[in-house]
């Protein structure tokens, strides 16, 4: 399920941990944002989901109708769905959407520094300025975590 969420932008973290969402996604968030929106854990990079509640009601189903008994899905499970921070979210003039300590320590996003947002479809990625960068150029960044032979059951799973 495509939302439309395409494009990157370079935004700041503000001094209370907030980014602002660019206006051009006003009206998309309005058709699926459902008054939440939902950041987590990136399973495999040091960065940050978001989604829409829309979006998120359709994963967080997917996620817990898989069980935990496989050793390769329930890490998975535990970071995408034991980390989700569920937030009230208008759309308004300035959406401004706080990302919680914890996950901001777990993305490298310092307060006061840029920060890459990535549209990706039906979700953003929230990732540390530097960090984006090298990925963009190839190069590995501390705290990846790429899965290997990811099981069937999680392919299907468009997050």
């Amino acid at each position: 399920m495509s939302l439309g969420i395409y494009g990157s932008s370079t935004l700041t973290l503000d001094t209370k941990g907030r980014v602002i969402i660019p206006a051009r996604y006003r009206e998309l968030l309005r058709q699926s944002c459902q008054g939440e929106m939902v950041i987590t854990k990136d399973p495999q990079y040091p960065a940050l989901m978001i989604y829409p509640g829309k979006a998120w009601k359709e994963i967080s189903r997917k996620f817990e109708a898989l069980g935990g008994l496989n050793q390769k899905v329930r890490p998975i499970q535990w970071k995408v769905l034991g980390n989700a921070s569920v937030t009230e979210f208008e759309v308004t003039e300035r959406m401004t959407l706080l990302i919680p300590q914890i996950l901001r320590e777990f993305a490298n996003l310092a307060l006061k520094a840029q920060v890459a947002l990535i549209g990706m479809g039906s979700k953003f990625e929230l990732w540390n300025l530097e960090n984006w960068e090298k990925k963009q150029s190839g190069l590995e960044v501390p705290g990846e975590d790429l899965i290997e032979d990811l099981p069937s059951s999680l392919e299907e799973i468009p997050f």
